[in-house]
């Protein structure tokens, strides 16, 4: 696979569009803090890691959806930076997604974090990917 990531986000995708309450997914030390930054923003509902026979190991991910409206609370969760042509940003040039109302993710020095972190940390780094 040449793109871990965007088959993350793509497995997360199509199951919010077939309406899943769990998905599975091959395990990997970005998967599982990209997964923990989306559970701390509230964009998930539960996770858990499972080790099983390969090195690999699984992640579980709860999806979490509005009860009255039964809308998911991932609406667009969106790959910026790609093994073809990486994107990264400057502490003072972090984007914003949605004029705040969404989070960036980025893999920096301190690990896996999202774009207000970055800025109160004053840190850069490459941005993975978008979520609202």
């Amino acid at each position: 696979m040449t793109d871990p990531i965007a088959d993350y986000l793509t497995r997360l995708r199509n199951a919010i569009k077939a309406r899943h309450r769990i998905v599975d997914i091959p395990a990997s030390n970005i998967k599982k803090e990209m997964t923990k930054v989306l559970h701390n923003k509230g964009y998930i509902l539960n996770y858990k890691f499972e080790e099983t026979d390969n090195h690999q190991g699984n992640i579980k991910i709860a999806l979490k959806y509005n009860t009255e409206t039964k809308k998911p609370a991932i609406y667009h969760i969106e790959r910026v930076s790609k093994p073809g042509l990486r994107k990264y940003a400057q502490a003072d040039a972090l984007p914003r997604v949605l004029n705040g109302l969404g989070v960036a993710i980025l893999s920096t020095s301190k690990g896996v974090i999202t774009d207000k972190e970055a800025k109160d940390l004053h840190i850069g780094g490459e941005v993975l990917c978008y979520v609202y």
